[in-house]
């Protein structure tokens, strides 16, 4: 895989994120109550999750013994949070090399045991766990009659460049 397909992938996510959090916020009262809190805890996995194999691709230890914490941050926060370790990523892949992302990087999952990946395996890992969990928040925003909104890459490089529409046959 090409650092060129990892950054648009990770430009994706960022954009995806940008475009869910604000629906979640905006949900009433009413389908905010159980529905929102499932929401925010399943985004706060997600987020967890990216920080652990931020530290990973650093060589760094993280503070986390699980993949979730208690309790969730406000939404706001957690927003905030996100969009700042999603440009954190970008600026990332602006900077590595593909040399780097073939490197081989042990370290200790959250239950203890030993891993092994390259660093391209891990930054694909969260594209795509990122990927099934904001599928996953889609579908409860749909099953409270709430669209979801764009996820897909078709959607985001049509946003985002939208003379793409143009040149299709």
């Amino acid at each position: 895989m090409s650092i060129k397909i990892l950054q648009s992938l990770f430009a994706q996510k960022s954009w995806a994120n940008m475009k869910l959090f604000p629906v979640v916020a905006s949900m009433s009262a009413l389908e905010a109550s159980s529905q929102q809190n499932t929401i925010i805890e399943i985004l706060h996995h997600v987020y967890i999750v990216d920080r652990i194999f931020r530290a990973h691709l650093l060589g760094h230890e993280h503070e986390y013994t699980t993949t979730n914490t208690k309790p969730t941050p406000d939404l706001t926060v957690l927003q905030n949070a996100v969009a700042e370790n999603d440009d954190w990523f970008e600026k990332y892949l602006a900077s590595i090399s593909e040399s780097s992302l073939a490197q081989e990087i042990s370290f200790h999952f959250t239950d203890g045991d030993r891993g092994t990946m390259t660093r391209e395996e891990m930054l694909f890992h969260l594209i795509t766990h990122g990927a099934w969990h904001r599928g996953e928040v889609g579908q409860i925003l749909e099953s409270i009659l709430i669209p979801s909104p764009p996820d897909s890459l078709t959607k985001f490089l049509h946003a985002t460049e939208p003379e793409r529409r143009r040149l299709a046959l």
